[in-house]
């Protein structure tokens, strides 16, 4: 089956590729989850509208991935969660969340898939969670989660 990946997946290819797969992976692992799409000549269109937006979030170099390093590092970033009586969080802080505050507070659009949480937070306080921007390049960004 040919299919349009929407998503980078281990060991396929990455976001706009189009990839042939048997039928049993595409319907069973692939298009359920939304990592795919069936190809089309109409799908085509959408190629190189995922591929830009790839191209927009990708780091170009060694030397961009340490700037954006800088930046996130530097970065004041608070995220804000719904916390009861006792000071815990109604469920946690998930590394959407974290993505979404990244974005507002630095204007980086970084994907969620590369943010490393150790373990979860369901508490108030100041956290520090891992980002991998290149093969040699992570940063260590402090988040405060604070209550809304």
């Amino acid at each position: 089956m040919k299919l349009i990946l929407t998503r980078e997946v281990a060991g396929l290819g990455h976001a706009g590729d189009v990839v042939t797969v048997k039928d049993g992976y595409a319907r069973n692992f692939l298009l359920p989850r939304g990592n795919a799409i069936a190809w089309s000549k109409g799908g085509e269109v959408q190629i190189e509208g995922i591929r830009r937006a790839r191209s927009a979030r990708e780091i170009r170099d060694l030397d961009h991935a340490k700037e954006i390093k800088a930046t996130l590092e530097s970065a004041e970033v608070t995220v804000k969660a719904k916390v009861g009586s006792t000071g815990s969080l109604f469920g946690s802080v998930t590394d959407k969340d974290v993505a979404a505050a990244l974005k507002s507070a630095t204007g980086i659009d970084v994907d969620r898939h590369r943010i490393k949480i150790d373990g979860h937070i369901k508490k108030l306080g100041k956290y520090t969670v891992k980002v991998g921007l290149h093969t040699q390049v992570s940063a260590n960004v402090s988040i405060v989660v604070a209550a809304i």
